[in-house]
Order: C-alpha cells, then structure tokens, then sequence
C-alpha cells in the first residue's frame, strides 16, 4: 500500500509545478527550498529562511518530488 496524502497538500503542490515548471525536478532539498520561496510557510529572519510549518513544507516539496518523478518518468 502507498502513502496516502491529503488533498490540499496535493492541490498546493500541483499548482506550484504548473505555475513554476522549470523550478521543480527531481531532487528533494531543492523542490523544499522552491516551496519556501513560493508560498507562505517560509520566513526570512536576518537573512537566512526560516520555517514556520515545516512538516506542511516536507510533505508538499515531497509529494512534488514524486509527481514531477512519475510525469517525467524517471
């Protein structure tokens, strides 16, 4: 059985990877860094960015891993 994810992590994600498609690939660590960028669950604090819902954050960069992974099948 796979992992079973709610709808609005998968919602959010999809529409990330259709608004911005050439910032999302493959590679984890930077699918979480684009999601920090482009929603509103990271903070800048002294110019560095912080994490205000990281788990929120680890699950949508995750599941755009694995969704760019099968729709580009590598």
């Amino acid at each position: 059985m796979g992992n079973i994810r709610q709808t609005y992590i998968k919602r959010v994600a999809v529409e990330l990877i259709r608004n911005h498609p050439n910032d999302f690939g493959g590679d984890y660590a930077q699918n979480r860094k684009k999601v920090l960028e482009l929603t509103d669950l990271g903070v800048m604090v002294d110019g560095k960015l912080g994490v205000v819902h990281k788990k929120l954050a680890n699950r949508i960069a995750g599941y755009a891993t694995r969704y760019v992974k099968r729709k580009r099948g590598t």
